[in-house]
């Protein structure tokens, strides 16, 4: 669908080096195209609730697997005991089986999971109305076949209203399209993570001696950004590997996590990563902000150490 080319653009524009606090975010689906996902996350819950998964291996397994209406829990008594089963059919063609232990584990983290997409909904919300002018980043980090991304996409643009969301490129171009469709939002593609393993992957070289890292800069910036909608990743905790990704793709906007408790340096930080204007950075601190003060005063905490980091951005020549 036809978008403005504004949204997005204006507030890049607008994040002249500033700290931002990003939501991080594990959304569900909502939509029939997603109902793979929604067992996946199902099954996630079962698995951490303590139930055990049963392929449906033998004929009994098979026809139990076959009489139970599929993706639903059931309760039945087993010996005198009671055990609850959920059957997928479809997905992992097996059967989860717990007792009341691990049910009530199971309804306990269910009901929790759904409270907090509740809450992020009512933050992103919060942070709309509230402050209209900050740009709303939602750091899910997607990645799915285009299907997948496609109800992704609406979750994030829709339901939360974000000016932007993070992708994982690993899957190709496919799995990031149903983003690009949205011009007037904002696609921020990992590129050089701040974890010490991003280096397993990201560091590999291709025949010309390119690390991969590199290689998802020229890509985003050279095919992915023809609406100039485009952002990356990059890590506080690599200023060299930040520096080479300004001079590879230009002024594209930069994401920039890892200052604060992850020990990326500030001025670091900066120098390199600002664009021919001065600016062109999104730095992140999440921990230390969100965890200044675990006392009663932690809101006035967090709001100190964010101005102070903002400060010591701004402050860098």
């Amino acid at each position: 669908m036809e978008r403005k080319t504004t949204r997005w653009n204006r507030r890049a524009r607008w994040t002249a080096r500033c700290a931002l606090v990003l939501v991080a975010a594990t959304v569900l689906a909502s939509c029939a195209a997603m109902r793979r996902e929604e067992a996946r996350s199902e099954e996630n819950l079962l698995a951490a609730a303590g139930f055990q998964m049963r392929p449906a291996d033998t004929p009994e397994r098979i026809a139990q697997l076959q009489s139970l209406p599929p993706l639903q829990m059931q309760m039945h008594a087993k010996d005198g005991s009671i055990v609850y089963t959920y059957a997928d059919p479809d997905n992992c063609k097996c059967l989860w089986v717990g007792g009341p232990r691990q049910y009530a584990e199971y309804k306990r983290l269910g009901l929790k999971q759904e409270m907090a997409e509740d809450q992020l909904e009512a933050l992103c919300r919060h942070i709309r109305e509230q402050h209209p002018g900050l740009p709303l980043v939602l750091d899910a980090k997607r990645g799915d076949i285009g299907s997948t991304a496609e109800q992704y996409a609406r979750e994030a643009f829709e339901r939360y209203g974000a000016d932007a969301v993070t992708v994982n490129p690993y899957m190709g171009h496919d799995s990031v399209a149903p983003y690009l469709e949205w011009k007037d939002r904002g696609i921020i593609v990992l590129c050089r993570t701040s974890n010490p393993g991003g280096s397993d992957l990201q560091f590999l070289e291709d025949r010309d001696g390119t690390p991969l890292y590199l290689r998802v800069a020229s890509m985003v910036a050279d095919q992915w950004n023809k609406n100039e909608q485009c952002g990356l990743v990059v890590g506080a905790t690599f200023p060299e590997e930040i520096a080479k990704v300004r001079a590879r793709v230009g002024d594209m906007p930069l994401l920039i996590p890892g200052i604060g408790a992850q020990g990326g340096s500030i001025p670091d930080t900066v120098l390199a990563g600002r664009d021919s204007r001065g600016r062109g950075m999104m730095i992140n601190s999440s921990r230390a902000v969100l965890y200044a003060d675990n006392g009663e005063g932690w809101c006035a905490a967090a709001a100190r150490v964010a101005r102070e980091t903002r400060d010591a951005i701004n402050a860098v020549e």
